[in-house]
């Protein structure tokens, strides 16, 4: 079994910073894709970032040039760095891991999901 635990959640004022952290646990042989979505009010849950294992990233449009993703191998670890944060980003955010646990190396990747941390931006 594998678990995703977030931190770094909270309020912010616009134009702050926040940094987000998901660490995973468990049964892990390796970890391909890790990434953040997040989830508005009333709205769907949408990518935000994620970053693959050679470290290749992808950026939502809205958070180009303001948000950061990277991991710590090592750490198992995925990171979302957050600048020029605006009311709009006010979400609950979400992590994942495509994780390739150990003597499960044949089956290929599974995907977990953090329990997600809240992310209020005050104007």
């Amino acid at each position: 079994q594998v678990h995703l635990v977030e931190s770094g959640g909270g309020l912010a004022q616009a134009g702050g910073s926040l940094r987000l952290s998901c660490v995973a646990s468990g049964s892990i042989f390796s970890i391909n894709a890790m990434g953040w979505y997040r989830q508005g009010p009333g709205l769907q849950r949408d990518l935000v970032a994620s970053i693959t294992g050679s470290s290749t990233t992808k950026y939502a449009d809205s958070v180009k040039g303001r948000f950061t993703i990277s991991r710590d191998n090592a750490k198992n670890t995925v990171y979302l760095h957050m600048n020029s944060l605006a009311p709009e980003d006010t979400a609950v955010y979400y992590c994942y891991a495509e994780v390739i646990e150990r003597g499960a190396e044949i089956r290929g990747s599974t995907e977990y999901w953090g329990q997600g941390t809240q992310v209020t931006v005050s104007s």
